[in-house]
């Protein structure tokens, strides 16, 4: 029998404590278990490292909302995101990116990755031929793909890449962190492994750090498996209940999100002192349609030039007041930020810095007419 997702979200991999009848997952907050005999570990649980209840809970729970066989749990997005580069891939290996990814990403790329011998070349992902052009035949294993993307909201035609990519004998890995998987599901379009940062709007609250990978094959799961326990970038007990508390509202959350951020976009949307809204639910966002076709909704993610310039943009981030001046994003509250000096500031002067003029919104949901006052009082 099949379930609906917000079924899902609050049962998948959560039944009811056996020993009490807990309805909610117990904190195993053990870094080890007693076996039975030497070599006959209890239920295969022998250190927490190499495996959790609580961790095994939330991984049941994400391959279940993300419609994979297996999904691995991590320290953080960027821990996940290590973890599969270094499964995947080896010196000499290659792979496409954004042109517009988060500045986390590029860094690792740019100053991690490529030490390491791992090359790579950002292309459109918004463009099949740019990314078909951007593949080393025989070299480039991932075409690696946000969308939305990180910050300035491109879209991506998931099968439309599926289809390059595995035409390369590459996978295509795609972010759905800024979509959720309640507004998103790639593996059903044809990517190969999903990406988390589970900080944003999986758990919701601001208040836990995490990352996840969700395969669409058995096999590579597996592979990653063994990388996960072996290279050891694993969330604690307590970091994966906060999570799993998160997901079990998911779907309430990103509806308000949604709602709230179409009403802010159109406000923006012409207002004078805006040169530029970035949202791929206005008819005028040239990847609409795609969005349309793959994803439920179309976020809670705003982006905009501000008409005054760079201090302008920045004036405005000062000013708010609701609007939270931080980096990050996902969480019940709105927050503001400048991407070239916050979380992009790692790809200024690379092919994927971010124009000075730009700000970034992650709306939250708190009363809209209260976000649209703030905003006004804002660009001043």
């Amino acid at each position: 029998m099949s379930h609906g997702f917000e079924t899902l979200a609050i049962h998948a991999g959560q039944d009811p404590e056996a020993r009490t009848g807990a309805v909610i997952p117990p904190i195993y907050q053990t870094s080890t278990y007693a076996q039975d005999a030497v070599g006959a570990p209890r239920q295969g649980y022998e250190y927490s490292r190499s495996g959790n209840p609580t961790r095994d809970a939330l991984q049941e729970c994400l391959a279940a909302l993300e419609g994979g066989p297996l999904a691995l749990a991590f320290a953080s997005g960027l821990a996940a995101e290590d973890t599969l580069l270094r499964t995947v891939c080896k010196p000499g290996d290659h792979v496409v990116i954004p042109d517009d990814a988060y500045g986390g990403t590029y860094r690792l790329f740019a100053k991690v990755a490529e030490r390491w011998g791992l090359n790579y070349t950002p292309a459109k992902v918004s463009d099949p031929d740019a990314v078909r052009a951007a593949i080393r035949p025989g070299a480039t294993r991932i075409v690696w793909v946000e969308t939305p993307t990180n910050p300035l909201l491109g879209i991506a035609d998931i099968a439309a890449l599926a289809a390059v990519a595995h035409d390369a004998g590459a996978l295509l890995v795609v972010d759905n962190t800024f979509a959720s998987p309640y507004l998103q599901q790639p593996i059903a379009f044809g990517a190969d492994v999903v990406v988390h940062s589970t900080t944003k709007y999986i758990g919701g609250h601001s208040d836990v750090v995490g990352g996840a990978l969700i395969a669409a094959d058995r096999a590579l799961g597996e592979e990653l498996r063994y990388h996960q326990n072996a290279m050891g970038a694993v969330n604690g007990p307590f970091d994966a209940w906060l999570t799993l508390r998160g997901i079990k509202t998911l779907g309430v959350r990103m509806d308000r999100h949604c709602d709230n951020a179409e009403r802010i976009a159109a406000y923006l949307d012409g207002h004078a002192k805006v040169g530029q809204v970035l949202y791929p639910g206005l008819p005028s966002h040239p990847g609409h349609e795609v969005a349309a076709k793959q994803m439920r909704r179309f976020g809670g993610m705003i982006s905009f030039r501000a008409a005054g310039g760079e201090e302008h943009a920045v004036e405005i981030c000062n000013r708010a007041k609701l609007f939270v001046l931080a980096e990050s994003l996902g969480g019940v509250e709105s927050l503001i930020e400048h991407p070239g000096r916050m979380t992009h500031a790692s790809a200024a002067g690379s092919p994927l810095e971010v124009p000075g003029d730009l700000v970034r919104l992650s709306v939250g949901i708190e009363t809209v007419d209260d976000l649209l006052a703030d905003l006004e009082q804002a660009l001043g």
